[in-house]
């Protein structure tokens, strides 16, 4: 375990003008940005009803309105464990795991064993991904990663209307994702951040995972017209992928899930979308992101990016580098600690039983040296109008 501090910054309707909905969506300000949240908090959102996952999960759909890229309305998928024999459920601290690229949630192991440790887990699908994504639309797709912040606050509302504290899980570019929406918050606004003690990150989306030269070879070519000519039509999607072979119960793995929300060889990726992820990347590197809270960082001990398919590719990352994870981390908070997982894959709780069982009580253990699911601390701490900190 290696505690860091902060380091200093070495079914579709047609477009809409979507540059007209996104200047009215993104606007500078304090003003603007809390009519956003309250826009977010109006959200409307259906009762809940039975998910595919089975007895004990339910789902509710949150409506997000029109689309700010021109891709019709666009909605979010709340997905909770609720067995029937809990009674405490609203005194339980909740636990929301926010997905990564080509996702969704489906971890029913996940839900289980934290709901038995005393928490209340969700699971999110953002715009345009699994069960919120709608006809037409391209699979999760922005062109802006903090248009993601409607379904953000809005089920955090939901949530902390219901939970006394909120902690997000999140996976990959759900991670990045988590960490520009927790600094948001943090100024924009600073009660809810305050009830939002920790955040866990799942091998975060931190850095592009290729060579300097290929990044700025990339760059280029986003932001230049021919180059956006060239990819408008999307790329990837159809080559060989080392880490869907090596977790779908179909190929090497061990998981069930459904491959038309999340297939072997990923959806397709758009350069507007890539561009977005490379300049919310560029805000931790330059030391404009902190998340204000405790952040606990998960990642695999070693990386794998051999095309061929090998045995070692289900006992590492085999889609980011994990020294860029260790190495940028600690650009996102104060109190930031990282936790290398041996014989983990990209996603730590999808890795084999030694390694899922070593992150599950990395975070447990974590947990609970800021006192949750400790109900009496969260209200004693929610009273204070402060979150818990720990040093290691």
């Amino acid at each position: 375990m290696n505690h860091a501090h902060r380091a200093d910054p070495p079914e579709a309707h047609g477009p809409a003008p979507a540059s007209t909905a996104k200047a009215e969506y993104f606007s500078s300000g304090s003003s603007q940005a809390a009519e956003q949240a309250k826009k977010a908090q109006r959200a409307e959102a259906t009762p809940w009803y039975p998910d595919a996952l089975g007895p004990g999960f339910q789902a509710r759909t949150f409506n997000l309105g029109q689309d700010p890229d021109g891709e019709g309305h666009v909605a979010a998928v709340l997905v909770r464990y609720l067995p029937a024999a809990c009674d405490d459920f609203s005194k339980r601290p909740a636990l929301l795991i926010i997905h990564g690229m080509t996702d969704y949630f489906f971890h029913q192991h996940i839900a289980k064993r934290f709901h038995q440790e005393g928490f209340a887990v969700y699971g999110i699908d953002l715009r345009k991904s699994g069960r919120a994504h709608l006809i037409g639309q391209r699979w999760h797709y922005v062109s802006d990663m903090h248009l993601y912040f409607q379904e953000l606050n809005a089920v955090a509302a939901a949530l902390l209307a219901t939970h006394p504290q909120l902690v997000p899980v999140a996976h990959s570019t759900g991670g990045l994702i988590a960490s520009l929406w927790m600094d948001d918050l943090r100024t924009q606004d600073p009660a809810r951040h305050r009830a939002i003690p920790a955040l866990i990150l799942n091998s975060p989306w931190l850095d592009m995972q290729f060579p300097p030269f290929m990044v700025k070879l990339l760059r280029k070519v986003l932001h230049s017209q021919p180059g956006q000519r060239i990819l408008r039509g999307g790329f990837g999607g159809k080559l060989p992928s080392n880490y869907g072979r090596s977790l779908h119960a179909s190929a090497e793995g061990e998981w069930h899930y459904d491959l038309h929300l999340k297939p072997i060889r990923g959806h397709k990726k758009y350069p507007e979308w890539i561009k977005a992820v490379d300049t919310a990347q560029q805000r931790i590197h330059a030391g404009a992101i902190d998340v204000g809270a405790p952040v606990l960082t998960l990642h695999a001990k070693r990386s794998y990016f051999r095309p061929r398919f090998a045995e070692e590719a289900k006992r590492a990352d085999t889609v980011l580098d994990v020294e860029q994870i260790r190495r940028r981390a600690p650009l996102l908070g104060q109190d930031v600690t990282v936790v290398s997982i041996e014989d983990a894959v990209h996603d730590v709780f999808l890795s084999s039983d030694q390694p899922r069982s070593d992150a599950i009580q990395a975070c447990l253990k974590w947990l609970k040296e800021l006192g949750l699911p400790d109900t009496l601390a969260n209200k004693n701490a929610d009273a204070q109008g402060r979150h818990t900190s720990t040093e290691h």
